[in-house]
């Protein structure tokens, strides 16, 4: 099974979820299924075909969560030395080109990617075109509006 890169926070996040799926969630459906069963016919009982569902769903998530922890390699951003370049972890700073306007964002798994918190994912265009490059560089992205230009303004590992 091939490894997959996430940061200590995303692995974190990981693990929290499926200690709330095992000790929340699934004694809750559980319970939900028992109580269904108790109203005595379960070929018309919609609260029964709710709570399998869900079940099923809780142990989907369960078994999906276990097999990425499994095969995630955590990385500390903290603890990469890349010596400048955008790696994974790395927090870049960027100014657009045409526009002038400045983000910020953290290169991070697939799982942890949120834009509005800055988050990207390693996989995504503009990750893929920064991967490898410094401070003052330029990193080409195409974007749905055509290629867009960014500088490297900072690189931090943190």
């Amino acid at each position: 099974m091939a490894t997959f890169p996430v940061t200590k926070r995303g692995a974190e996040k990981l693990k929290q979820e499926l200690q709330r799926l095992k000790s929340v969630e699934r004694p809750a459906v559980i319970t939900a299924i028992a109580e269904a069963r108790a109203q005595g016919d379960l070929s018309e009982n919609a609260d029964y075909d709710a709570a399998k569902e869900r079940q099923g769903f809780i142990e989907g998530r369960i078994a999906e969560i276990e097999g990425k922890l499994s095969a995630a390699q955590v990385i500390d951003p903290s603890a990469v030395d890349a010596g400048g370049r955008v790696v994974f972890g790395a927090t870049v700073e960027l100014e657009e080109e045409a526009s002038g306007e400045a983000v910020t964002y953290q290169i991070v798994g697939e799982d942890e990617a949120d834009i509005k918190l800055g988050l990207i994912n390693i996989s995504s265009p503009i990750a893929r075109a920064l991967i490898g490059k410094e401070e003052g560089d330029v990193a080409q992205v195409q974007a749905p509006g055509g290629v867009k230009r960014f500088e490297i303004v900072a690189v931090r590992y943190a």
